[in-house]
């Protein structure tokens, strides 16, 4: 375990970083933004491998024909931090007691804080014949990129039969996706004439539509106006893409059994765990996902570490407006550790999910831990149990250029970093 009095600021070995951060996606752009508005001294390396870098959120919105696919796409390169390292090779694992990490092409990278934000691993070959099923005979997924664009094209085709929409076991990265997914797909159906022709299902792992019980009679108003079948404790387990069938595992009473369903077109959400050298690396809880503190993201065991995002196991929803919150409670807490000092501030679990019911109209839930409701607007200008036009247009035409030009730039908009004791 490392103490405090062993950290130690460190600037004259070129492979060794005062701070060092695992993951290159939108928790590690914006902690690196965050800590160097505060202190442009300080050494900070980024280490990832990916040459493109995504806004995850609109491809909902692309498989909704909302946004296209590149509208969600920049490069890297052009998003890494003025005065950050970026080292493009992938971790392979941790040394927490010499405070080192060592990457793929053999670097042995020492630091003196660092923070684990490489993402969340989305478990395609949990379910059988998944794979090779993708992008082919009406098998999608919003979840991939250049899949998304394929889920608006099946849309846009079906006519009529079966679209089948599926939900796994948490955690999963957007809760709310995959019915979002669904809801985007009966708008256009709604709108071309079509969807009485449409038996729309819903798969979802668990026992209820959503996790917050007070944005659910909203949703619920949404599954009945497209008569879509609510299947709970219902799990995908494989896709046989060439004969346009699914099983499902389903949870009848006490009894579990195999049921075979034939699709037109399904839209799958993958099974996700924490990424391998994560999950098989020291900083690890039971889970797989980083062991931290749920209010300071500081590891549990050891002091000069940090995670937040999709790779750690606070009990919060995995969405972008988490990290958003999350990033700067990070930045302020390494900042404090790097000089030998507790954390100073904490966050409270609040993640959004603009729950996108139909084309033009959102469901805005905003909720911390414990399922608090933590809005961030007055109940007379957002409502975010009802649906709403103005959180439409948040998600479609607000949300993009902050995401871009405020959170992964260091801008804090809503998102100061609060205070430990402070009301």
């Amino acid at each position: 375990m490392t103490s405090r009095s062993k950290i130690t600021r460190s600037n004259t070995n070129a492979n060794r970083f005062n701070i060092v951060i695992v993951g290159g996606g939108s928790a590690g752009i914006a902690t690196a933004a965050s800590i160097l508005k505060r202190n442009r001294k300080i050494s900070l390396a980024i280490v990832d491998p990916a040459d493109d870098h995504y806004y995850q959120p609109g491809w909902t919105m692309v498989g909704g024909g909302a946004f296209s696919a590149e509208f969600t796409h920049r490069k890297e390169k052009d998003l890494i931090p003025d005065r950050a390292q970026w080292i493009q090779s992938a971790v392979t694992s941790f040394d927490p007691d010499t405070s080192s990490i060592l990457t793929a092409d053999g670097q042995e990278i020492g630091y003196d804080i660092l923070i684990v934000c490489p993402g969340i691993k989305l478990d395609w070959e949990a379910i059988d014949g998944l794979p090779e099923a993708l992008g082919n005979n009406g098998v999608t997924s919003n979840y991939r990129y250049d899949l998304a664009p394929y889920t608006f094209r099946l849309v846009k085709e079906l006519t009529g039969g079966t679209a089948l929409f599926t939900q796994p076991p948490m955690p999963i990265k957007c809760a709310g996706a995959p019915q979002k997914a669904m809801y985007l797909s009966c708008s256009k159906w709604e709108k071309e004439g079509v969807l009485g022709n449409i038996d729309v299902q819903f798969h979802n792992n668990g026992a209820a539509l959503f996790g917050v019980k007070e944005y659910v009679p909203a949703l619920m108003e949404y599954v009945e106006r497209y008569n879509a079948h609510l299947n709970l404790e219902s799990t995908l387990v494989a896709v046989d893409g060439e004969a346009r069938i699914a099983t499902f595992k389903q949870k009848h009473g006490e009894e579990t059994k195999e049921v075979e369903m034939a699709f037109d077109m399904i839209h799958v959400v993958p099974p996700q765990v924490a990424p391998d050298f994560v999950r098989s690396s020291p900083l690890a809880a039971e889970s797989g996902f980083v062991d931290v503190d749920p209010a300071t993201l500081q590891h549990t065991k050891y002091v000069n570490i940090f995670s937040l995002g999709d790779a750690c196991n606070a009990p919060n929803a995995k969405t972008m407006a988490a990290v958003r919150k999350q990033a700067p409670v990070v930045a302020v807490n390494a900042l404090a550790a790097l000089e030998g000092k507790p954390a100073v501030a904490d966050y409270d679990g609040y993640g959004s999910c603009p729950l996108t019911v139909e084309r033009g109209k959102v469901v805005l839930a905003e909720f911390g831990y414990g399922g608090k409701l933590l809005p961030s607007f007055p109940n007379w200008l957002i409502d975010g149990t009802r649906p709403s036009r103005l959180s439409w247009l948040l998600k479609d035409t607000i949300l993009p250029p902050v995401y871009w030009h405020g959170m992964l730039k260091g801008r804090e908009w809503m998102a100061r970093p609060h205070r430990i004791g402070a009301d």
